[in-house]
């Protein structure tokens, strides 16, 4: 895989996996809806800035790890294989309906500062975010490129695409908020989902080092 096929792959992926429902596009979502755009805007950055953390964090260690030793990448690979499996299956066998649930308290009025940080740490405090980055991105660092730096790069275009979509989400919250609460809705776009982690699962179990 070359390296403009790499990123065309990755960003087909990601706008995919971004516009899919999720614990912070819900939060986004309801704090514009409740607390106005402003708010919602500075929550988002927040998350934004949490996987920016998260992918330098990944970025470091999957480097390092690639670099060590052919175990090590086989490790990776079928570990990545396996959750992105199981993730794909779960959601195509049970499909959400209605959207996660987000704690009253993080839709409380709080000081203007406070909405950064509610969004990075939920963000930063949930591991799956990493696990998930360990999984998916490995598969588009095309081959002679330094996985350290790139990975940081996916998970910045990825970061990229998800200021385009909470700038979305916030203009149009209110309609949104009706039509994402619809049961079918999430239904299929979550079994969408689920085909995409299982076609990229497939492709990188008969990828090679």
């Amino acid at each position: 895989m070359t390296l403009s096929q790499s990123l065309i792959s990755f960003v087909i992926a990601a706008i995919v996996l971004t516009v899919t429902p999720g614990l912070d596009s819900t939060l986004v979502l309801r704090t514009a809806a409740i607390e106005g755009p402003a708010r919602a805007a500075r929550t988002g950055f927040g998350i934004i800035t949490g996987c920016l953390v998260w992918g330098a964090a990944v970025a470091v260690g999957l480097g390092a790890l690639l670099a060590a030793s052919e175990i090590a990448f086989s490790v990776l690979k079928w570990t990545g294989v396996a959750y992105l499996v199981w993730l794909g299956v779960q959601f195509i066998r049970h499909p959400r309906h209605e959207l996660p649930a987000v704690a009253a308290e993080t839709l409380v009025a709080a000081p203007r500062t406070n909405w950064f940080w509610k969004g990075m740490l939920q963000n930063l405090l949930n591991p799956k975010i990493g696990v998930f980055y360990v999984s998916f991105l490995p598969q588009f660092v095309p081959a002679g490129v330094a996985a350290g730096p790139f990975t940081f790069l996916l998970a910045a275009i990825h970061g990229a695409l998800t200021v385009i979509w909470f700038a979305v989400l916030i203009g149009a919250a209110r309609s949104l908020m009706r039509v994402l609460r619809q049961p079918r809705v999430l239904k299929a776009m979550d079994r969408v989902t689920g085909g995409v982690f299982l076609v990229f699962g497939a492709k990188l179990a008969l990828s090679h080092r």
